[in-house]
């Protein structure tokens, strides 16, 4: 059921009650108003009685009074009977009386009316039909004896008058009735209809994705209001959303620097672990052929101290000094070029470290099914290292729980302080199969790998252990087959005051 037709009922039922009231209500007054007018009728008429009664109360003279009620009856239609009663302590007489029909006063109607000493009004079905009767009672002439008059009238008119009015009532009600469910169903559209079509259809817009839509409503009823405080509100929401545009574009733009830098770290953490693989790769190639080179250099330059070879052969042994001092200086030139650069020691948190070195190992760790858990006790101080080169380091010690756990797992890193309150501790946990006992003691060589795939291995705890030498930390690696590893790293607690470093 739509609101229209609630409405239309409920207004034309509370209409139809409303009306039904006052039909009642203007019934009653209509017909107490002709019960008034025949209450005068019957108190002049009884009135009049008893002023007869009184000149005539003789035999003679109620013989006359006799004659002058039916006078009275033949000359009134509407007047059914008149009756004369005369009451003593003990008795209650008819003393005369003419009527159209016949009708016998109950006599303690009758005697009520007399020891009251006021008129009593009596509506009565008489065979002429409904009518109206009056006991009036007479000031007594005698002490002992009282008289009451009375006097019947019918009513007839009276229904009649009431039945026209209550039909008359109905249908004008009807009519009145349907104008104004006419007037309903004509101002429900311009009333209702089509400011709630306006509001709907802005609604439906403005859910659509239309933002900047308002109701378009200037008026000052309730309708307007509703429109003014949508508008109120639409207009908020576009703040709202303008502001999230704005954010969104705020924080993409940071996602985008924050994705640049962590690709630009990536690359520094990558370049100084290349540099540092190809200064060990370097330092081995220059310790195993920098010693066969020097002996060769050497003994040459003895066998020309000698002077006593042939021309040809001392311009050879000059060529092989040469050639061998040249290589020497090659090799030398290689370890420069790939020497790391030296360390740049700045103030670093651990939440900033872990901010831009555990995003670099997401990859991996998503391609090896392995979660990563992160435990920081509050109030750790901060770090005054080389932070790429702390980066590198981490980055590795990841990479090789990572490594170590191909079928996934899970590694915890956790930072804390230890007992003495002295240095920064830097752990990471996996719960890989672990190293055996017999390879603890090789794990930190250079070129030491339990892996067989072609390529550097073997240099992750390597450059570790020589970061941590650089930044004066140490390293502790704890291992059981079965248990996975625990891998802390200790940097020192440096206070810096005054441009100075003090332990």
């Amino acid at each position: 059921m739509t609101l229209r037709i609630r409405l239309m009922i409920l207004t034309m039922l509370g209409m139809a009650i409303t009306m039904a009231i006052w039909g009642w209500i203007q019934i009653r007054a209509l017909d107490k108003i002709l019960i008034d007018q025949q209450i005068k009728t019957l108190t002049g008429l009884a009135d009049t009685v008893s002023t007869y009664y009184q000149f005539f109360p003789t035999r003679r003279g109620l013989a006359a009074l006799d004659i002058a009620l039916k006078d009275l009856v033949q000359d009134n239609p509407n007047l059914a009977r008149i009756d004369i009663y005369s009451l003593t302590r003990t008795d209650i007489d008819f003393v005369a009386g003419a009527g159209r029909v016949p009708y016998e006063w109950p006599e303690i109607t009758v005697a009520k009316a007399a020891e009251i000493f006021k008129p009593q009004y009596i509506k009565l079905n008489t065979d002429g039909g409904p009518a109206l009767g009056l006991l009036y009672p007479v000031l007594p002439d005698k002490k002992d004896e009282k008289t009451v008059v009375g006097v019947i009238v019918f009513s007839q008119s009276n229904t009649e008058i009431l039945t026209r009015t209550k039909h008359l009532l109905m249908v004008s009600s009807a009519g009145l009735l349907l104008a104004i469910l006419l007037i309903l169903v004509v101002s429900y559209g311009w009333m209702i209809a089509r400011p709630l079509n306006i509001i709907i259809h802005t609604i439906d817009e403005f859910q659509a994705g239309n933002y900047v839509r308002r109701i378009p409503l200037r008026r000052r009823d309730e309708w307007g209001q509703l429109a003014a405080h949508f508008n109120e509100m639409a207009d908020e929401v576009e703040q709202v959303l303008a502001k999230n545009q704005e954010l969104n574009r705020h924080l993409e733009e940071r996602v985008q620097e924050a994705t640049l830098k962590v690709v630009q770290l990536q690359k520094q953490v990558n370049q100084l672990q290349q540099l540092t693989a190809l200064g060990y790769l370097t330092a081995t190639l220059a310790h195993d052929l920098g010693t066969p080179l020097h002996s060769i250099a050497g003994l040459a330059r003895l066998l020309l101290e000698r002077g006593e070879w042939p021309p040809d052969a001392g311009r050879k042994l000059e060529l092989i000094v040469q050639q061998t001092e040249r290589l020497n200086t090659v090799i030398q030139n290689v370890r420069r070029a790939t020497r790391p650069p030296e360390p740049h020691f700045e103030t670093l948190s651990v939440q900033d470290l872990f901010n831009e070195t555990l995003p670099l190992v997401e990859p991996l760790m998503q391609q090896s099914n392995i979660a990563l858990h992160v435990l920081e006790e509050p109030g750790i101080p901060e770090l005054y290292v080389d932070r790429y080169r702390l980066q590198t380091a981490l980055f590795n010690l990841l990479q090789n729980a990572a490594e170590a756990m191909p079928s996934g797992g899970k590694i915890t890193v956790s930072t804390f302080t230890d007992h003495a309150g002295s240095a920064v501790a830097i752990s990471v946990r996996d719960n890989g199969p672990g190293i055996p006992e017999d390879l603890m003691p090789k794990i930190c060589e250079p070129f030491f790998s339990t892996h067989t795939e072609e390529g550097l291995r073997g240099l992750g705890l390597a450059i570790v252990q020589d970061i941590m030498k650089i930044h004066g930390g140490r390293i502790n690696i704890r291992s059981h087959s079965g248990e996975g590893t625990d891998i802390t790293l200790y940097f020192p607690i440096v206070v810096r005051s005054a441009g100075e470093e003090i332990d």
